[in-house]
């Protein structure tokens, strides 16, 4: 819920504002708001004093799932950087940070140093034009050329100006097969080329949550500090005993979750037709002992892919707070966006248990190569 103020300003401030909004397309609410949240992330991060094991930054944060998850290791986040103002609306109400804006505007020179980077980067193809034009001169092309124009170009940007220990880049499965492999490839190649030992593996969330979710998890730690002669395995601990759908539903959800008449029609006449073609596609209703389809952020939209029975009546979509438990948030993380915000937010996260294992296996591998290092 907003609230609104009313603020005078001096005319040379309000003009130096309109200007500004004219030139950077922003509204004058984003800006005062994004102003005022930088302020008092500024104040409260000066006030704070952390004993932390190591210090990570937060890259393509969304609503701060990672950052938990390298929390709860003894980590110290000292930078974030969102560009979704609803997700920074989150962030800052369970952080108190307001991340920096568009990555690709960042000078990776004034980003902290770090032990380690984490990333949920977007996966985005490569174009492969001028790479193939430099091949056929017989010139050499490097990740520069090469994730050129993309996101993922930032991520290695800032690796190679921080030379973090360690990095954790997190992804859709799909990443492996997108562009029939050409995307991968360029991003294994990119990370050796900056010289880090580079292991990779899916993981399924339902090791931890009721949901099938896997991702792929790409973890690289720095050949220049730790060499080369060692391994990494993602030897993580599933939760015992496992969770069922049951465990993660309110008590007294909403009527207004209910599907309509309309809607509940409408998602069985549309399962009916692609059953009759052969195909798959359809509404899913979630077995309570069981675990739910992966949520996606398209999930505000009908609720479609996890769907909750109700005796006597229509099913209901999952409230907002059950996504964020399906996803292993803690009860205490703030929902202080619209239910059609939150339901993207939650949907595009990731599956904080899960992480918070493989963040500590991240640390215990850099806490056993540190000692190595001072031994030797």
């Amino acid at each position: 819920m907003a609230k609104q103020i009313h603020i005078r300003l001096e005319d040379s401030l309000f003009e130096a504002l309109s200007e500004y909004t004219d030139t950077s397309g922003q509204s004058v609410q984003d800006v005062i708001s994004s102003s005022i949240m930088q302020m008092l992330s500024n104040q409260m991060q000066a006030a704070e004093s952390k004993e932390a094991r190591f210090t990570f930054i937060d890259l393509f944060a969304g609503i701060g799932g990672m950052r938990i998850a390298f929390e709860r290791q003894g980590g110290d986040c000292v930078y974030s950087n969102e560009w979704n103002k609803y997700c920074q609306q989150t962030y800052f109400a369970n952080f108190g940070e307001q991340p920096d804006g568009d990555i690709t505007k960042v000078d990776a020179r004034i980003i902290p140093d770090h032990d380690i980077l984490v990333a949920g980067f977007p996966c985005q193809p490569f174009s492969i034009a001028g790479v193939s034009k430099k091949q056929s001169l017989g010139r050499a092309t490097g990740f520069e050329d090469k994730t050129q124009g993309t996101l993922f170009f930032d991520v290695c940007r800032i690796i190679k100006a921080k030379r973090p220990k360690a990095f954790m880049l997190e992804n859709v499965k799909n990443l492996k097969s997108h562009d029939k492999g050409n995307t991968f490839k360029v991003i294994m190649e990119s990370l050796d080329e900056l010289d880090y030992e580079v292991f990779h593996a899916i993981l399924d969330g339902q090791n931890y949550v009721p949901q099938h979710r896997e991702r792929i998890l790409i973890v690289g730690f720095d050949r220049k500090r730790y060499g080369n002669d060692f391994d990494f395995k993602f030897d993580i601990t599933p939760a015992e005993p496992k969770p069922l759908m049951k465990d993660i539903l309110e008590e007294t959800p909403d009527s207004r979750y209910t599907l309509s008449d309309k809607l509940w029609i409408y998602l069985q006449n549309y399962a009916e037709k692609h059953r009759a073609a052969g195909n798959g596609f359809g509404y899913g209703i979630a077995d309570p002992n069981g675990i739910a389809r992966t949520l996606s952020a398209r999930y505000y939209k009908d609720g479609s892919e996890i769907l909750i029975a109700q005796e006597g009546g229509n099913p209901r979509r999952l409230t907002p707070r059950e996504c964020a438990r399906l996803q292993g948030f803690p009860d205490s993380f703030k929902i202080v966006v619209s239910d059609t915000q939150a339901y993207k937010q939650f949907g595009n996260s990731v599956v904080v248990p899960l992480m918070t294992d493989v963040a500590g296996l991240i640390v215990s591998k850099l806490d056993e190569m540190d000692g190595e290092s001072c031994e030797s």
